[in-house]
């Protein structure tokens, strides 16, 4: 009995003893881990900290960043008055591919290495964030979104405009019919004979349809021919002592109308995307207390605003915006990142930027703004005009284009060695 209850209370000992040295190596590990992970925003705390000047080299950047902005998306919107940047010249679209390339370098050298980086970084915990490249998938989702949203953007505008037009149709012909009324005009429905074109039974022959397929073959010359003038319309008289009631015009005000509608769903597409990294770019500008890491960003994020506010305002320029509306985007891009470094240094002393809350937003917004904008590049953008019938009619201006493009594009991927 005596037996039984010394290696009762032996083993009772040892297990709780075994047990509490778990615990202890356990909770030290726990504690050594989140010391490890707690130093990974330490380096920029203890070096170069001076907060009276970082404020003051907020101030510099608030202003330097604003005008820059202000002058990029100034630049279209002004220069399409010009015959020098209008919207249908040969150098906007040089132009407008240096912003494609832009745009293009901002998603991939900037914006998703930005979101990975913060989504992998050591203060997440290793589960989920170390086990999913969850950068590139939400990159992924945000263009099939844009592809969505593109879509759907661009057949409301298009039902719109066709509500619109179809009214201003109907008004039109209204006012013809009520004018020939009055003239003394009889419809020939009420007259018991065979309207010109009109067949037995009933059927009517229209003249307007082969006078619609003649202008479709005069329309559409095919190989070098339809590179001349790109629309080459040939209108012929026709003697016929009647008028039609049926005016056609194709190629242009349809296409017009088209392109219209699509730059109205791009530039707003666009501005979201920018708009959403500039909130970051300028947050983490703000929070930052180390004039060693603001002032480099100054100069890198002046042109980098420059550089966006020139693709924006090209864009906005071809949709052709009322001025209220064309006033408020280009406002709205150009105070952004001024209004992100302004909060960002409102809140610098509770604001922690290697928290998880504020790892995962800052990820998850730098992955959503990079698949947003390279859809938009490719798609939108360089696709748009790289592939249409101007750009393979004009040799020189393939050259200049890629020139530009390339350019844009280098460009904007230097300013990765500083910001």
């Amino acid at each position: 009995m005596f037996f039984i209850e010394d290696l009762w209370q032996m083993l009772f000992v040892r297990g709780f003893q075994d047990t509490t040295r778990l615990l202890s190596e356990s909770f030290i590990r726990t504690i050594s881990e989140s010391m490890a992970n707690s130093s990974c925003g330490v380096s920029e705390l203890e070096l170069c900290r001076n907060d009276t000047a970082a404020l003051h080299f907020k101030l510099v950047a608030i202003a330097s960043i604003l005008t820059s902005g202000a002058m990029g998306i100034a630049i279209p919107l002004f220069g399409r008055q010009s015959r020098f940047l209008k919207t249908d010249g040969n150098l906007f679209v040089a132009a407008k591919a240096f912003a494609a390339g832009v745009i293009l370098a901002t998603a991939f050298v900037h914006m998703l290495p930005d979101g990975s980086k913060a989504l992998s970084d050591p203060c997440l915990p290793e589960f989920p964030w170390s086990k999913f490249p969850f950068s590139g998938f939400f990159a992924m989702m945000a263009s099939l979104l844009t592809l969505l949203v593109d879509f759907v953007g661009t057949q409301y505008y298009e039902r719109k405009r066709g509500m619109i037009r179809s009214k201003e149709e109907a008004n039109r012909v209204g006012s013809i019919t009520d004018s020939g009324l009055e003239s003394g005009i009889v419809p020939a429905g009420d007259l018991n004979v065979k309207v010109f074109g009109e067949e037995d039974g009933g059927a009517m022959h229209i003249v307007g349809m082969h006078a619609h397929a003649a202008h479709h073959r005069h329309s559409h010359p095919q190989g070098k021919q339809a590179c001349d003038g790109h629309v080459t319309g040939h209108d012929h008289g026709h003697g016929h002592g009647h008028a039609h009631g049926h005016v056609h015009s194709h190629g242009l005000d349809g296409d017009d109308d088209e392109s219209g509608v699509r730059h109205v769903v791009v530039s707003q597409i666009l501005e979201l995307g920018i708009v959403s990294h500039s909130v970051i770019i300028g947050l983490s500008l703000g929070v930052s207390h180390s004039p060693c890491t603001i002032r480099p960003l100054i100069a890198a994020l002046s042109f980098h605003q420059f550089f966006e506010g020139f693709a924006l305002g090209g864009c906005i320029s071809q949709a052709q915006f009322n001025t209220l509306s064309t006033s408020l985007m280009a406002v709205f891009f150009a105070i952004t990142t001024p209004l992100g470094i302004s909060i960002g240094a409102a809140v610098a002393s509770t604001y922690n930027p290697d928290s998880t809350g504020a790892l995962v937003a800052e990820g998850i917004l730098d992955s959503l703004s990079a698949g947003i904008l390279v859809y938009m590049a490719l798609v939108d953008l360089i696709a748009a005009d790289f592939l249409s019938k101007r750009m393979s009619c004009n040799f020189r201006l393939q050259i200049v284009s890629y020139c530009t493009l390339f350019l844009g594009a280098g460009l904007m991927s230097s300013l990765a060695l500083w910001a």
